[in-house]
């Protein structure tokens, strides 16, 4: 399984309640969530997210734990971003809530999917597929002096954010607002649930980053390795929330996405 994550400055390939179609074996046992769909490799279900040909929408579950709630603006700007790269004739739909520290920090990728394990209450129903992001109160545990991970893309819709890193990088600049930075983390991570770069919708023209999997070459584009890397981050939302290239949207649109 490849795990993506924002590393600065190394990279580690590291909803309204939905219920899936219930299983039972007998009328006296409780139904059972099928979770299957819904824990597969980084890139699985790149074409469902992007196109309607099997989910016609969207549901993102968003659990962060008290304290670290994502901004409002980063939140509308998520779902801009995904209704302009995919085909959801139903809609893209956020559920969010606290709940309380897991006092398990710093972590490590498996205590967050432990953590996704106990929290997540959203799984692939009908024609809705769910992405599940949980928002932590602390770093990840391979976090040291000018190397610390803001997210990761883990499973096939399955993120991760780093809240306490992530806020103390934002506040480090008096010209970038947290929310921007939340921005380009979300989006980011998206991508990589999108199957960026070449992790789930194969690349139509060459332009993976040699040095850094799963990342673009093109140094402006919003899958970029340097939106990962140290005070890079801030530099690159100085201006604007960086975007996707035109090779980034080429694959994209191949495999079935806007």
């Amino acid at each position: 399984m490849k795990i993506q994550k924002i590393v600065l400055p190394i990279i580690a390939l590291l909803l309204i309640v939905a219920c899936s179609k219930d299983s039972t074996n007998t009328d006296n046992e409780t139904p059972r969530v099928d979770k299957s769909a819904n824990l597969r490799s980084l890139g699985a279900s790149a074409n469902d997210l992007l196109s309607d040909a099997k989910f016609t929408s969207l549901t993102i579950e968003i659990v962060y734990v008290t304290g670290f709630k994502p901004t409002d603006a980063a939140i509308n700007n998520l779902k801009q971003f995904l209704q302009k790269h995919t085909y959801k004739p139903d809609g893209v739909n956020v559920n969010i809530r606290a709940v309380a520290s897991s006092n398990l920090a710093p972590f490590s990728i498996e205590e967050i999917a432990k953590l996704e394990a106990d929290e997540r209450s959203i799984y692939n129903a009908g024609d809705e597929i769910a992405v599940f992001i949980y928002v932590a109160d602390g770093s990840n545990e391979n976090d040291e002096d000018g190397k610390v991970v803001l997210g990761s893309a883990f499973r096939n819709t399955s993120v991760v954010l780093y809240g306490k890193t992530l806020e103390k990088i934002a506040s480090n600049s008096s010209s970038v607002s947290k929310s921007d930075v939340e921005t380009a983390v979300l989006n980011h991570e998206f991508g990589h649930l999108f199957g960026l770069v070449n992790v789930g919708s194969p690349m139509q023209v060459d332009h993976l980053d040699p040095e850094n999997a799963a990342h673009c070459n093109v140094n402006a584009c919003l899958m970029a390795s340097n939106i990962e890397f140290g005070s890079s981050i801030i530099d690159m939302v100085e201006n604007r929330i960086p975007e996707l290239d035109d090779l980034c949207v080429n694959d994209l649109v191949a495999n079935g996405g806007r």
